[in-house]
């Protein structure tokens, strides 16, 4: 006896949708990375279409801009709450700085045991050429409207006022970070233990310190959870054919970049 269409699509299993966060997040303005208008319909169709009985994230990012990193977590948390669908994020390589405060914005995070998790910390990197311009007889001349526009120019002297200035900055970041990591993750942190230092683990000890939920992957994960007849449905970031071939001067220059970012980590 043959079992009616409708019968047959009705008994599917339950479906998991997929958003494959990879790369760095916001790190350029050339089209690389990972940023939330870019992202926004894909997530908004991950949690929309379909029903799905669960959302995974899938990570694998060194991290990039805290905006973007809290924008991004931001409206996973924000879908999550209004269709009532639980979030599952699987670390794969890396989730560290904004990838891991990608991370937090599930309600369960699984990594591998050679994934690495962790870099709560916010920085801000250069270079100082002031001698190398000085040796070879090149004067800088610049002209300002506000005393302050100059911050950190590469080719003055470092001055103590600045560097405070930039901390000004970077300790309300690092406070948002610490306060995001901390709602999410709430009792299964250690207490007493300073984890916001910028300094990152590898997948069990991760899982140790409250960090992740466990070791575990994706596809068995969630079948274990919602059954072997379980399907998933991805969802990825669109990029153009030039960018797919990296046929683009700008897709060099993004993965130059990512490949920095990634190798912090042992990683890329």
């Amino acid at each position: 006896m043959r079992i009616p269409f409708l019968t047959r699509f009705l008994n599917r299993g339950p479906r998991v949708s997929v958003i494959r966060l990879q790369g760095a997040i916001g790190m350029s303005g050339r089209g690389g990375g990972l940023n939330d208008a870019a992202l926004a319909p894909l997530i908004e169709r991950a949690f929309k279409r379909g029903k799905p009985s669960a959302v995974a994230l899938t990570i694998n990012s060194p991290g990039g801009s805290p905006v973007q990193s809290s924008l991004i977590a931001a409206r996973i948390r924000r879908l999550a709450q209004e269709t009532d669908i639980p979030v599952y994020a699987f670390v794969e390589d890396v989730a560290a700085s904004g990838g891991y405060w990608l991370a937090c914005a599930a309600d369960e995070i699984w990594a591998d045991d050679s994934s690495a998790l962790g870099s709560i910390g916010v920085i801000s990197a250069g270079f100082g050429f002031h001698d190398l311009i000085g040796r070879w007889g090149i004067e800088r001349r610049v002209h300002t409207a506000g005393q302050s526009k100059s911050t950190l120019d590469p080719f003055r002297p470092e001055k103590p006022e600045d560097v405070a200035r930039l901390h000004n900055v970077l300790e309300p970041i690092h406070g948002a970070f610490k306060d995001h990591v901390t709602a999410r993750r709430g009792d299964r942190l250690p207490k007493g233990r300073d984890l916001f230092t910028g300094e990152f683990w590898a997948g069990r000890e991760a899982v140790e310190l409250g960090l992740a939920d466990g070791i575990g992957h994706l596809v068995p994960k969630m079948k274990e959870i919602f059954g072997d007849k379980t399907r998933f449905m991805v969802h990825s970031p669109r990029r153009s054919l030039f960018r797919r071939l990296g046929l683009s001067a700008d897709a060099v220059l993004d993965a130059a970049d990512e490949r920095a970012a990634f190798a912090r980590f042992g990683a890329g």
